[in-house]
């Protein structure tokens, strides 16, 4: 599995190329970006690579990680897949549910529904991997004062969706750098309670 991040965006929201060495089948997570700069540099990677674009992701649905959707879509040909909570928010081709299994070359990527950042929020859970979106941060968790935010729902996520992975699973936030679970769990303050 190649993982490569591009930071993107206002907010330097992470975008995520990850595909299959194999096969070159990939996906795109969340495509936050803002600029034909940003789209470029992005697809070049994916050309360079001859990576074929089989889905494109949504975390959830806040603009900073959707702004892209409609560039992407058009530039890959690739379908749009978003939680059914969040699918109001984006033109979907494929409305996710908790557990759905999205495989991708030689390696899947099973969907966890994540709520708390927002209802439709999602972590994407690969083999020692996890995609986390806006829910879990190094030593933060996800804003929860928007609308659909709420602070025990997030928290609720993570201790029984992600907390309970090996210590060793790497994170790939929304934003900031990559963690691990085991260092979530032992120096999160959000986690501690």
């Amino acid at each position: 599995m190649i993982i490569k991040c591009f930071t993107v965006g206002w907010l330097s929201t992470n975008c995520y190329v990850v595909g299959c060495e194999e096969t070159k089948e990939a996906v795109l997570i969340d495509p936050g970006l803002e600029s034909e700069r940003e789209a470029e540099e992005i697809l070049d990677f994916i050309k360079q690579n001859g990576f074929r674009i089989k889905y494109i992701i949504n975390t959830h649905g806040h603009s900073d990680h959707i702004a892209g959707n409609t560039v992407m879509k058009k530039a890959t040909g690739a379908p749009l897949l978003i939680h059914e909570n969040d699918a109001s928010r984006v033109h979907a081709d494929r409305k996710l549910r908790d557990g759905d299994v999205l495989h991708v070359g030689s390696f899947k990527l099973v969907v966890l529904h994540t709520p708390g950042h927002t209802k439709g929020g999602i972590s994407l859970l690969g083999d020692k991997v996890v995609f986390t979106g806006d829910t879990l941060f190094p030593d933060a968790i996800g804003r929860t004062d928007f609308a659909g935010g709420s602070f025990e729902e997030i928290i609720k996520s993570i201790k029984t969706k992600l907390l309970p992975l090996p210590d060793s699973f790497k994170v790939y936030p929304g934003h900031y750098p990559p963690t691990t679970i085991g260092e979530e769990k032992k120096h999160n303050p959000y986690l501690q309670m």
